[in-house]
C-alpha cells in the first residue's frame, strides 16, 4: 500500500472522507489529478484509512497522491498533531462534508457534530493563509434563510430542537453558524445544500440506508400499505457521483465572499410517483393510498413505522436552484436520468440488503463474473440476475434456501461468462406464472451460447425438465448433490435482501423434493437425459465469502467437465 509520504502536499482538504459523499468526493479529486488529504479518525495506518484506499482502488483510481490526516471535528483546531498541521500547509480548499446522517440521535450529539464541529472546520480554515474556499456540505431543507442568527437565544434553540429532532434542528443550527462566522472572519464560503442523494447513476451503488432508502426498504418489505404526504409531496434526489463532481467544481467557479447552491434533480417525480416507479421496478405491490403526515405524526410510530425526524422531510415545498444550475452549466455536468436511476438504485439497496450486510457480495464494483446486478421480467416473474445475460457459458442455478450470490465464490474461479439467477419466488425473484422449467427456457431465450447448466439440490429438477426439453439449447450439466443422491437437506432461513414469504416458498420446495415421488421423477429424468451429465455429491453449496478449497475445487470441476465437452 502506497504510504502518505508518497503523496504531493495536498491542495485539498477532505473532512467526512470515508463517509458515502466524501468518499465520491476523494474519488472524484484524485480522479482530476488533484492532491488531496482525507481526514481520517485515528488517521494512518488505522483499519478507516485501510478501507477507503481499498476502496479508491477498487473504483480504478490511484490512492498515491492521497495523504490522510487524523481529524476530531469535536476539538479546537481539529485535534490535528503538528505534523498533521504540516502535511496541510498548502490546502487552499477545504470540504466539510463530516455531520452525523441518523435519527433519533440525542440532541448533545447532533449539537456536537453538525454545530461545534461545523464551527472548528470553519476556524480552522480561517488560519489557512492561501485559502481559496470553505464548501460547507449543509442540509436539506435548510438555509434558505437570507438573514441568518447565530447564535440564537436557548428559547428559540429548545424550541427548534423539539420542533424539528435533533438532526435536522442541529443542521439548521449549523448551516446558519457557518454562514454568520464565515462573514465575520471573511472566509469565502459555499454552503451545499443537496437533496436526498441516492446511488451511482451507472451502478446504483448505496452506502447510505437512511432517509428515502428507509422508504424503498418497508415498500420491499411489504410494509408500506399507506404512503405519508400528498400528491404533490416532493421528495427530490440527486446521483451520488453527479453531487461529487458539483462539490468538486465549487472552489474553481464560485468567486467573492459567499454562495449558496440547492442541488436537486427537479426532474424527480412526486413522491407518490417516485415510489410507484420503484415498486413497478422491483415486482412488488405500491402503497394503496396517501395518509396525511399530520395524522401519521399522531399515530404510534409501533403502528406506523415512520420516524417522526423524516416526517419533517414530506413537503410540497419546491426550490430554487438556479445558482447551482449555472454552476453545473459552465462546469459542464448534467443530472442522469432520474429513473433509471431510481431503478439502479433501488436494485442496489436490494442486493446490499438495505445495509444488514458487509457488501462484500453485491455491494462490491469488481470485475469478477457476477459484477452485473439487474432486475426482468421472466415469465412473469420480476427476475434478479447477476451475470451474462446474452452469452453465457455456465448458468448456475442454486437451491432452495439461498440465492444466486451463493456462487459468488466459484463464480470468480470460473474463466468464461456466468449468468446467476435467483429462481421464481426465491431469494429476491418473485413467482413466475410458468413452472420452473419454462421460466428458464424464457431466462436463456436470449443467449447466444449453447451453456453448461450448474445444478444444485432442488435446481437439479428445472435443470434436467429443460434439458430434456430444449438438448439443442445446453451442452451439458453439472448437478450437484442431487436429491436422490442424498437424504439430507438443509433448513431454510431468511435473510435481509429476500423477499417477503421467500423462505416459506424455500421450505415448500425442499418439503417436495424429499418426496419419494419427486426423487422418483428427477432420477427417471436423469437416467434418459441425453445431455452429457457431471454429477457432484457435494454436501452443500458454499455461501458467496467462504475461503478457497472447496469453491476451487468445484469451479475446476466444472472447467473440466466443460473442457471435456468440446472433445467429445
Amino acid at each position: 500500500m502506497p504510504t502518505a509520504t508518497a503523496a504531493a502536499p495536498p491542495r485539498t482538504l477532505v473532512l467526512g472522507a470515508t463517509g458515502f459523499i466524501g468518499r465520491w468526493l476523494v474519488l472524484e479529486l484524485l480522479g482530476r489529478g488533484e492532491p488531496v488529504a482525507a481526514a481520517v479518525r485515528g488517521g494512518r495506518g488505522t483499519p478507516k484509512e485501510h478501507e477507503l484506499r481499498r476502496w479508491l482502488r477498487t473504483h480504478g483510481v490511484d490512492d498515491t497522491p492521497l495523504t490522510t490526516v487524523a481529524a476530531d471535528l469535536t476539538r479546537p483546531d481539529l485535534g490535528l498533531s503538528p505534523e498533521d498541521e504540516a502535511r496541510l500547509v498548502r490546502v487552499r480548499d477545504v470540504h466539510n462534508l463530516a455531520a452525523r446522517y441518523e435519527f433519533g440521535l440525542p440532541r448533545a450529539e447532533a449539537h456536537a457534530a453538525n454545530v461545534d464541529g461545523a464551527l472548528h472546520v470553519l476556524h480552522w480554515a480561517a488560519t489557512r493563509s492561501g485559502l481559496r474556499r470553505l464548501v460547507h456540505l449543509s442540509g436539506y431543507r435548510v438555509g434558505r434563510d437570507p438573514a441568518p442568527r447565530h447564535p440564537l437565544p436557548d428559547a428559540e434553540t429548545d424550541a427548534l430542537y423539539a420542533r424539528l429532532g435533533a438532526y435536522e434542528a442541529s443542521k439548521q443550527l449549523g448551516d446558519s453558524a457557518v454562514r454568520v462566522e464565515a462573514a465575520r472572519l471573511g472566509v469565502p464560503l459555499t454552503t451545499v445544500n443537496p437533496s436526498s442523494v441516492v446511488g451511482h447513476s451507472v451502478t446504483g451503488q448505496a452506502g447510505q440506508y437512511v432517509g428515502l432508502a428507509e422508504l424503498i426498504r418497508q415498500l420491499w418489505h411489504g410494509r408500506l400499505p399507506l404512503l405519508p404526504g400528498t400528491a404533490r409531496t416532493f421528495l427530490p434526489v440527486v446521483a451520488v457521483d453527479h453531487l461529487a463532481r458539483f462539490l468538486a467544481a465549487v472552489p474553481e467557479h464560485d468567486h467573492g465572499p459567499a454562495h449558496a447552491h440547492t442541488v436537486l434533480d427537479p426532474s424527480t417525480p412526486p413522491l407518490m410517483e417516485l415510489v410507484a416507479a420503484v415498486a413497478d421496478h422491483l415486482g412488488v405491490p405500491a402503497p394503496r393510498r396517501l395518509v396525511p403526515v399530520g395524522l401519521v405524526r399522531r399515530l404510534p410510530r409501533a403502528l406506523t413505522g415512520a420516524d417522526p425526524e423524516t416526517l419533517t422531510f414530506l413537503s410540497e415545498d419546491t426550490y430554487d436552484t438556479t445558482s447551482a444550475d449555472r454552476l453545473a452549466d459552465a462546469a459542464g455536468l448534467h443530472h442522469p436520468a432520474v429513473l433509471p436511476l431510481l431503478q439502479r438504485w433501488a436494485t442496489r439497496l436490494v442486493a446490499d440488503g438495505f445495509g444488514t450486510g458487509d457488501g462484500s457480495t453485491a455491494g462490491t464494483d469488481s470485475a469478477a463474473p457476477l459484477s452485473t446486478i439487474g432486475f426482468d421480467t421472466v415469465a412473469g416473474s420480476r427476475s434478479y440476475l447477476l451475470g451474462e445475460r446474452e452469452a453465457p457459458r455456465h448458468v448456475l442455478l442454486h437451491g432452495a434456501g439461498t440465492d444466486a450470490d451463493a456462487w459468488r465464490t466459484v463464480a470468480a474461479r470460473l474463466t468464461e461468462p456466468v449468468l446467476a439467477p435467483d429462481l421464481p419466488g426465491l431469494g429476491r425473484s418473485s413467482r413466475a406464472a410458468a413452472p420452473d422449467h419454462h421460466w428458464l427456457a424464457e431466462l436463456l431465450a436470449p443467449a447466444r451460447t449453447r451453456p453448461v447448466l450448474v445444478a444444485h439440490s432442488t435446481a437439479v429438477g428445472t435443470a434436467l425438465r429443460y434439458a430434456t426439453d430444449h438438448p439443442d439449447r445446453v451442452s451439458g450439466l453439472v448437478l450437484i448433490a442431487p436429491p436422490p443422491l442424498r437424504s439430507d437437506l438443509p433448513a431454510v432461513t431468511g435473510l435481509p435482501s429476500h423477499r417477503p414469504g421467500a423462505a416459506r416458498r424455500a421450505g415448500a420446495a425442499l418439503r417436495r423434493a424429499r418426496r419419494s415421488s419427486e426423487r422418483s421423477r428427477v432420477a427417471a429424468l436423469l437416467e434418459a437425459c441425453s445431455t452429457p451429465v457431471r454429477l457432484i455429491p457435494a454436501p452443500s453449496l458454499p455461501q458467496a465469502g467462504s475461503p478457497g478449497g472447496y469453491p476451487g475445487e468445484l469451479a475446476v470441476a466444472i472447467e473440466d467437465f466443460t473442457r471435456s465437452l468440446s472433445a467429445r
